[in-house]
C-alpha cells in the first residue's frame, strides 16, 4: 500500500460526498464488533436513521450507495434516499475469528491488542478475515467509482464505521491505518471534499439534528 491517493488531485469535482454510518444494532451498543454478520437496526438504530433525513435535506444527491447489509440499507431507507444502488465494496472489515467480540474478551486473548496495529484472527474453520490493506483495496475503487459522479452533484454512502474511516484514510491520501485517528459513531454524518485541488474532510462524525 502506498501513501497515493486513489483520485486525481488535479481535478477538483464540485460535489461532495456525504458518508453515512449506519444506525445502532445491539451488538454495536454493546461494543461487540460486527463485520459480516447481517443484523438489523435495533429500534434505537432505526430511530436514529429516521433523524438523519433531516441532516440531509440540504444536499442533490445524483447517486446513492449503500453496504448490502440489511443495517446500511434500512438506514438508507429511513434516511430517505432513493434509487440506492448496492454496492459491495462497502461492506464493513472482515474481522475474523474477531466477530462478535468485544475489544475487552479480544484483550483477555491478546493482550493490548487493536485492530489498526495488530489486525484479525482466522476464525475456527480457517477464515482469515480481512487486513487493513484488504479494506483499503475496496475503498479505493469506491473512490474511483464515485469519483465521475461527483463532477454532477453530490454522492451519499451509506456504510460502516471501521470501512469508512479506512475509505476517509484513502480519499485523503493516507496509508488506511490512519483511519485510527477518525471516531465514528452510529448513525452520524461526514461530508468529504475538496478545497481546491486537495482532498479534504468538511465535516465529520456529525449526529443527526
Amino acid at each position: 500500500m502506498t501513501d497515493a491517493s486513489p483520485h486525481d488531485e488535479r481535478s477538483a469535482p464540485v460535489g461532495r460526498l456525504v458518508l453515512l454510518r449506519h444506525g445502532a444494532t445491539d451488538w454495536s451498543a454493546s461494543g461487540k464488533h460486527t463485520g459480516r454478520t447481517d443484523l438489523q437496526l435495533s429500534e434505537s438504530g432505526e430511530r436514529q436513521a429516521r433523524r438523519l433525513a433531516a441532516s440531509l435535506s440540504d444536499y442533490h444527491f445524483v447517486l446513492a450507495l449503500s453496504s448490502p447489509l440489511q443495517r446500511a440499507r434500512r438506514t438508507a431507507e429511513l434516511a430517505g434516499l432513493t434509487d440506492v444502488q448496492i454496492e459491495p465494496d462497502l461492506v464493513e472489515w472482515d474481522y475474523g475469528g474477531y466477530e462478535g467480540l468485544t475489544t475487552d474478551e479480544i484483550r483477555a486473548r491478546r493482550a493490548g491488542w487493536l485492530l489498526w496495529d495488530d489486525g484479525v484472527v482466522p476464525t475456527a474453520d480457517g477464515q482469515h478475515g480481512e487486513t487493513a490493506s484488504d479494506v483499503a483495496a475496496r475503498a479505493d475503487r469506491v473512490v474511483r467509482r464515485v469519483l465521475p459522479t461527483l463532477g454532477r452533484g453530490d454522492v451519499a454512502v451509506v456504510s460502516h464505521g471501521h470501512f469508512l474511516r479506512v475509505f476517509t484514510a484513502r480519499w485523503l491520501g493516507l496509508e488506511p491505518t490512519a483511519g485510527a485517528l477518525f471516531a465514528l459513531d452510529t448513525a452520524t454524518v461526514s461530508v468529504l471534499g475538496f478545497e481546491r485541488e486537495r482532498a479534504v474532510i468538511r465535516h465529520w462524525n456529525m449526529p443527526a439534528r
